[in-house]
C-alpha cells in the first residue's frame, strides 16, 4: 500500500506506482485533508455503579428535605 499526501498546483497530477502494481487493480481515492480539524480527546465514560441504593417505596417529602 502507498499512501502519498500532496498540495497539487494544477488539476493534473502524475502518478508513478511500483513495478509490483503494472496489470493488477489499483484504487485510486482523492479526497480533500481539512486542517482544521480539531482531534477530540477520547473521554473515560462515567458510570456511578460503586454505590446501589434500592428506592423502591420511596416518597420524596419536598418539605421535609427543606427543613431548617
Amino acid at each position: 500500500m502507498i499512501r502519498s499526501v500532496l498540495v497539487p498546483d494544477s488539476a493534473e497530477v502524475l502518478l508513478s506506482i511500483p513495478e509490483e502494481y503494472v496489470g493488477k487493480k489499483v484504487e485510486i481515492t482523492a479526497f480533500p485533508i481539512i486542517d482544521t480539524v480539531v482531534r477530540q480527546e477520547r473521554r473515560k465514560k462515567v458510570t456511578f455503579n460503586s454505590i446501589s441504593i434500592d428506592t423502591v417505596g420511596f416518597k420524596f417529602n419536598r418539605d421535609e428535605a427543606n427543613e431548617r
